[in-house]
Formats: structure tokens, C-alpha cells, sequence
């Protein structure tokens, strides 16, 4: 199963509230780094994407902005 590492966001996000919403209903767990608080977060933000949601996988593997399709197919959802 893929694992997720850190979610950056921030709580204004609609995006993000939707990606949260996604993963909590089926049991996922991450790290949650709010870049509203946290320097570092949205400096590692801005280095990878410039744009939130961005997710980091225990991979090495990143998506940006998903859809909730797109988070189903990288989970190997059906």
C-alpha cells in the first residue's frame, strides 16, 4: 500500500479541506503541516509546487492539487 508522508496545506484551502475529508473517511494517516504556521512548510511548498495541497509519499513520489480520483489511483484504490 502507498504510503503517505506530509500533506502541506492550510485550513482556508478548499482543496485541501477535500483531500483531508478524502483521507480521513478511509483511514489513511499522514503528517499535517498547516503553511499558514509553519515557515518551513511553506518554504519546502514553494521549492516542490508553489500550490496546495502537496502531498509527499513515503516513495519519494508527489502530487499536487489531486483529485480525489487521482488520490484513489495512487492509493491503488478501486
Amino acid at each position: 500500500m502507498t504510503k503517505i508522508k506530509v500533506i502541506y496545506g492550510n485550513e482556508r484551502c478548499g482543496d485541501c479541506k477535500r483531500t483531508k475529508q478524502f483521507l480521513n473517511e478511509r483511514g489513511y494517516p499522514y503528517a499535517w503541516i498547516d503553511v499558514d504556521k509553519s515557515t518551513e512548510g511553506l518554504q519546502k511548498v514553494n521549492e516542490l509546487s508553489g500550490r496546495i495541497p502537496t502531498i509527499i509519499f513515503e516513495d519519494g513520489s508527489i502530487l499536487v492539487e489531486p483529485t480525489n480520483n487521482e488520490l484513489k489511483k495512487k492509493l491503488k484504490e478501486k
